[in-house]
């Protein structure tokens, strides 16, 4: 399975080219598509027989472009979804690629780091803070689904690490700020990374998987306080110390991935 979001595609900086309607979104697009292509092939050149699911995992869930995508894999579209980014993904899935993917809110220097979406300041696994990559490797790691490899700029890179240690980088920018990196030439990040999946495939049976055993405690740090109002009204959801903070007690993974990702939709609700 590829996972690809958008924030860390080589030569993406700035929102406007990762919302649609914005500025060069549609260049951005173009991008996305072809560095997931990249990945693609690298699987395909390590396992040609190999069945690649690839889930458009960037905001609206509709960004890559279905006809210029690599013709041998297929595309995950849409939302909302089971498994959020990881849409697609069961037990029988060999390994997990995370392709344009960013560093975790309050991570810096990092491209457009971010959680989730702007409603969601920080999340917490039994006190452990975890961003995008934190929850889905999680979520791969209870499905018993190595995460073999991520592609983004440094900050990204190095998140994955410290969580899965391992697992291959390639690092297509160097963050300067939240709006502003060194990046590669797409060609030349699309190359690599075509490269290195092929290299991670090949040895995915070496790389430790994430396990965050359960139960355990959640914690979400939400912007809006009429979210957390909202958010209460979840049954075992409660208000923790702390005017933005909710936190509840998930049996596992799976099911705390699920409330966040609830909790995140709630946060689209604004007062009638």
């Amino acid at each position: 399975m590829i996972s690809a979001d958008m924030e860390g595609v080589s030569g993406i900086v700035h929102p406007s080219e990762t919302n649609p309607g914005g500025y060069d979104y549609e260049r951005g697009r173009a991008l996305m598509t072809a560095e997931v292509n990249a990945a693609v092939a690298g699987v395909l050149e390590a396992v040609p027989g190999a069945e690649v699911l690839v889930a458009d995992a960037h905001g609206p869930f509709r960004n890559l472009l279905p006809e210029e995508l690599d013709r041998r894999a297929r595309l995950v579209r849409g939302k909302p979804r089971p498994l959020g980014m990881l849409a697609g993904l069961d037990d029988d899935t060999d390994a997990v690629l995370f392709v344009g993917y960013h560093a975790r809110s309050g991570s810096g220097p990092a491209v457009l780091a971010h959680t989730i979406s702007d409603a969601v300041l920080d999340v917490r696994l039994d006190g452990r803070p975890v961003g995008e990559i934190g929850l889905n490797a999680a979520l791969a790691g209870f499905h018993s689904a190595p995460v073999v490899l991520i592609s983004g700029d440094d900050a990204a890179c190095a998140e994955l690490l410290e969580l899965v240690p391992g697992a291959a980088t390639v690092a297509v920018k160097q963050a300067l700020g939240q709006a502003a990196s060194i990046a590669l030439h797409p060609d030349e990040a699309r190359d690599r990374l075509h490269r290195v999946a092929a290299k991670a495939i090949r040895r995915h049976d070496q790389v430790p998987l994430m396990i965050v055993p359960g139960p355990l405690k959640v914690e979400v740090d939400l912007y809006g306080p009429y979210t957390v109002d909202l958010a209460t009204l979840i049954p075992g959801v409660s208000r923790a110390p702390g005017a933005r903070t909710v936190s509840f007690t998930a049996q596992d993974v799976a099911e705390a991935y699920r409330l966040v990702q609830l909790l995140t939709q709630l946060a689209q609700i604004k007062p009638s």
